[in-house]
């Protein structure tokens, strides 16, 4: 995996954490622990 196809993979996880967690308004550390399990998967 090239350095395009990883940064790929880590924007749509970031994207679908935002998405699924319902947008802005949580502590940040909500966010980086559904950010972290959404890397995982």
């Amino acid at each position: 995996m090239n350095e395009n196809e990883l940064s790929q993979h880590i924007i749509a996880a970031a994207i679908e954490t935002h998405r699924t967690l319902g947008g802005p308004g949580l502590l940040e550390s909500v966010y980086e622990e559904a950010f972290a399990w959404e890397l995982e998967q």
